[in-house]
């Protein structure tokens, strides 16, 4: 029987590298061969398509002679038999060399997302002069509804009220504040343009005087945004992901905004009667590189975008559980990644509960989200939600300490 410590062996609980990184780190590794395991030693999953049948036949030789395995799927809920997606494994390295030996629009394709999923995830949001550090930990955005109609029963009919929330969410730990004038419930009925400004200038006005966080404006018309941005709001939150109004991103493009594109089917009046998709987080990644690109298109760099998969608008419970599984995907965009499901009615419905017993079930989707990459969550009860986040940042966000060891063992590797 062998003396000494027992010998363990145990698989590493994420293919993402952080756990992996760590440990190097924290045996003292030196950062080049940090470097070439996380290049060399991860398997990643990729699904490319749908491309002609000939393309993605070429796309799995390719990957077969870049030693990654590749096979052919037709994509699902799709009639077209001339069109294939292809499932790609291998290491990033492997990846690389496909996405260069593919080239053309396929192979840019492949490198930026495996680009954007490798890439560090701390970053910053940029808007006019100022930005707002991402990734180090998660950040919270309150939500403050001026509406007398609001699914979470939180809304609030005057100024002084609404100003007076937001103080107190920024007390609690808010690092956005996000004020909306328009009900998006699942039915509602659109609000005319100056009931809306009616409501929010006010309140952003009073804000922006009072508050030292960045203010965002919720709407999907360009003139709000415009009067919210000139009374100082920061950043412009389109649940339509500027697809609803031609100047929107012009409007935030001139103003210099962050902006949050969203993805929504439909609108709030009947986006809940019976959404389909064939592929979902397919379909609602094509529609936020839409929004993407119409925000490139009006002068707005990638630091100043945010995506938002926009859980319960167009969306069945499955669907809403499957963007909330899979939400890391969503990293392959270049953006940060916001989340909302606070209140919301997939809680309801898993829970059996009505809105305001929904604390519990959303703080287990905020620390979910957490976990699967959200850079920031857009909740009701900051408190408590900042809590959830803290705790959750703890366990997920992996610190990379620069090792204090002067090993070379890729240098000696080399030599050898």
């Amino acid at each position: 029987m062998r003396q000494g410590k027992a010998i363990r062996a145990r698989v590493l609980g994420s293919l993402a590298g952080d756990e992996m990184i760590a440990e190097l780190r924290a045996r003292g590794a030196d950062a080049d061969v940090v470097e070439a395991v996380v290049q060399r030693g991860y398997g990643r999953a990729m699904l490319v398509g749908p491309l002609p049948l000939g393309e993605a036949e070429a796309v799995r030789r390719a990957a077969k002679d870049a030693g990654a395995t590749a096979a052919l799927a037709k994509p699902a809920g799709r009639a077209d038999p001339s069109r294939a997606d292809v499932a790609l494994m291998g290491s990033m390295d492997q990846l690389g060399a496909l996405a260069e030996a593919v080239g053309g629009e396929v192979g840019a394709r492949i490198e930026a997302a495996r680009r954007e999923f490798a890439l560090s995830p701390v970053r910053t949001l940029g808007w006019r002069d100022r930005e707002l550090a991402l990734g180090e930990r998660t950040l919270v955005m309150g939500i403050i509804n001026v509406t007398p109609d609001s699914f979470s029963g939180d809304g609030v009919g005057e100024a002084a009220a609404a100003i007076a929330q937001g103080k107190q969410m920024v007390a609690d730990g808010a690092d956005i504040l996000d004020v909306g004038g328009e009900s998006t419930r699942p039915g509602a009925e659109p609000v005319g343009l100056g009931d809306e400004l009616a409501r929010v200038l006010p309140v952003i006005e009073g804000l922006v005087a009072e508050a030292a966080v960045p203010i965002s404006v919720d709407t999907y018309k360009s003139e709000v945004a415009k009067e919210a941005l000139a009374k100082g709001a920061s950043i412009v939150n389109d649940i339509s992901g500027l697809h609803a109004d031609e100047h929107m991103a012009g409007v935030a493009g001139e103003g210099g905004a962050a902006v949050v594109v969203m993805h929504i089917q439909g609108t709030p009046r009947d986006m809940q009667k019976k959404p389909k998709y064939a592929d979902v987080i397919g379909e609602i990644s094509d529609y936020l590189e839409e929004g993407i690109a119409r925000a490139a298109a009006a002068g707005m760099a990638r630091d100043q975008i945010i995506v938002d998969p926009g859980i319960g608008f167009g969306k069945t419970l499955e669907h809403n559980l499957e963007i909330l599984r899979r939400l890391r995907e969503f990293r392959c965009l270049g953006c940060p990644v916001m989340v909302g499901t606070s209140r919301k009615s997939m809680i309801g419905t898993i829970l059996d509960l009505p809105v305001e017993e929904r604390l519990e079930g959303t703080a287990a989707t905020v620390a979910l989200a957490v976990a699967g990459g959200a850079d920031i969550v857009r909740v009701h009860d900051v408190k408590e939600m900042v809590r959830v986040a803290r705790v959750a940042d703890a366990i997920v966000r992996v610190k990379h300490e620069k090792p204090t060891s002067d090993h070379k063992w890729a240098e000696k590797r080399g030599q050898e």
